[in-house]
């Protein structure tokens, strides 16, 4: 039923038709097929090679996949857009092993860098190197090597999680981040620490809103910068199958960046703009002027996303419990709770959907709370879809408040891969076991599960968190039989989870999300069919063509 017109006499002309392929539509009635036909941008027409050439015309584009395996266009549920394009114009610091490497890639940039320019970079992860520096406080490198490096410039080196930051002395000094010894001592804000050594002098890492102290002091971007960003994100987006990205917390620059590509059609990829309620002027300008439901399905501003605990690297994550290798500390709320029921009630009486960050279990029980409060305040709005972005860290009895709730698990399944080796040092083997990264137990509560990334935390690449959302295993492929088996998601839940789940997380499950007559022309094309190849051989998966609404965005060599 799925091919349109498939006996009549009369087909419709193709303006492409896609042939010989491995095609998995996500779609129970007919999950898989060989060929896809489309006209102005939508699929009309679903079926074998032979059922889908009736519809080649003089002027339809045919592309032979040649066996390459075709899915829905990935859609990236949670990640930062920006940040994905800043990362290619600063230091990367996310594959550094060592904080001698840290420090020589800084050194590096210092030596081409003008006197008081500031040097900036992101991605590094001190749980992730393979040795700590001889000096250490609370588990984290001191500033000395790095300020030794760069007398003459200010640095500024973000966490891999976005939720702490390494500065030098230059860039402490220009902040008033002085010894507690000082007359005037900067001392930690309300939602941050200023890590300290036994005698009180800053080691250089600020963790949570103390980085603000530091980065609110890095000159603003150009315009032009922030184009050359852009276009470095919309781009890597395209090389890696993308074809819809959620922005978790973006401004109103970011937004009208996009809206001046969008007519240029320079946007590679469908965009879903949270809110960042870190901008509280800019969540009131848009409760005045309403949710942007874009008809084009291109740039749709409809939810606000709100930032309430830290991570699990820098023990910011909020927990119920004391961290098990810090005995007396259970991170912090990082905004007022109340914010939550504030934003959630306006955000039903609007029409907003509320995303809120929350890692521990502390921080998703207090969330699902004012959630639930909210739903009951507003009970005539019943189709909220409000989402906990990572849902990382549950306690038990909220496992079931997920499905029962409505309330969207927006997971990063590549989380798991690279913090649970460490992880279950910060949780303990049995908080672990009973509620890290539950994506089955959250399946069974009828919750919906979207995935992504969360990038530039991790690189923004799909193949790897697929892999760890079946095997459960280190992108070395470890351990033997993954982490907690039990909870592995199969290959149908994770291609769902990374697709059409991802639509339903942004009320667009009737557009696109699945290849079905009359939705949108988005596709994914890998080079191996990675639900059927051995699981060692996944990650070896390519993306060979990217196409967004019947458009190749990219095309591999």
């Amino acid at each position: 039923m799925l091919i349109l017109f498939s006996c009549g006499k009369n087909k419709e002309t193709a303006d492409q038709v896609f042939l010989n392929g491995i095609v998995y539509t996500v779609e129970e009635e007919q999950p898989t097929a060989e060929a896809v036909a489309i006209k102005d941008g939508i699929i009309i027409a679903v079926g074998t090679t032979a059922e889908i050439q009736a519809f080649v015309g003089k002027n339809t584009e045919t592309i032979d996949l040649q066996g390459m395996t075709m899915t829905p266009g990935l859609i990236e549920s949670h990640a930062h857009l920006m940040g994905i394009g800043y990362n290619k114009l600063d230091i990367d610091l996310m594959y550094v092993k060592t904080y001698d490497e840290l420090v020589a890639k800084v050194a590096e940039a210092a030596s081409k860098a003008e006197p008081g320019e500031w040097i900036t970079g992101r991605g590094w992860h001190q749980d992730k190197w393979i040795e700590m520096p001889a000096q250490s406080v609370n588990g984290f490198q001191t500033h000395d090597q790095l300020s030794a490096v760069t007398p003459e410039n200010p640095v500024y080196l973000a966490h891999a999680s976005g939720h702490a930051s390494f500065v030098n002395k230059k860039a402490m000094e220009m902040a008033g981040i002085t010894s507690l010894g000082s007359e005037k001592p900067k001392q930690e804000v309300e939602g941050g620490e200023v890590i300290r050594d036994e005698i009180g002098n800053p080691t250089g890492v600020l963790v949570e809103r103390a980085s603000g102290l530091v980065s609110k002091l890095i000159p603003k971007d150009t315009p032009e910068r922030a184009e050359k960003a852009l276009v470095l994100a919309l781009q890597e987006l395209a090389e890696k199958g993308i074809t819809s990205f959620h922005d978790a917390g973006g401004n109103q620059d970011l937004i009208d960046l996009l809206e001046k590509f969008q007519p240029e059609g320079r946007l590679t990829s469908r965009m879903y703009v949270m809110l960042s309620s870190r901008i509280p002027e800019l969540v009131e300008a848009w409760y005045k002027k309403g949710p942007k439901i874009d008809p084009e399905h291109m740039v749709t501003v409809r939810s606000i996303k709100l930032n309430m605990d830290g991570a699990l690297g820098p023990w910011g994550a909020w927990l119920l419990e004391d961290y098990a290798d810090k005995p007396g500390q259970r991170g912090h709320e990082t905004m007022p709770i109340d914010l939550v029921s504030q934003i959630s009630e306006k955000g039903l009486e609007l029409g907003f959907q509320v995303n809120s960050h929350a890692i521990g279990d502390r921080t998703n029980r207090e969330v699902l709370d004012r959630y639930e409060a909210a739903f009951a305040k507003f009970p005539e709005a019943k189709d909220h879809r409000f989402r906990v972005e990572h849902a990382q860290h549950l306690h038990p009895d909220d496992i079931s408040r997920f499905g029962e709730l409505g309330v969207i698990a927006a997971i990063q399944a590549i989380h798991m891969s690279s913090d649970r080796p460490w992880a279950i040092g910060r949780l303990g083997a049995k908080r672990i076991k009973d509620g890290a990264y539950v994506w089955q137990k959250l399946l069974g509560s009828g919750a919906v599960i979207s995935n992504g990334t969360d990038a530039p935390v991790e690189p923004l690449d799909a193949i790897p968190s697929f892999y760890a959302s079946v095997a459960r295993k280190t992108l070395k492929m470890t351990p033997e039989g993954g982490y907690e088996p039990d909870q592995k998601l199969t290959r149908d839940q994770a291609l769902k989870s990374y697709t059409l789940s991802g639509a339903y997380a942004e009320f667009e499950e009737d557009f696109k999300g699945s290849i079905k007559v009359g939705k949108a022309a988005d596709f994914t094309v890998f080079n191996q069919n990675l639900m059927e190849v051995p699981e060692n051989e996944i990650l070896n998966t390519k993306v060979m063509m990217t196409v967004v609404g019947g458009k190749i965005v990219y095309k591999a060599d």
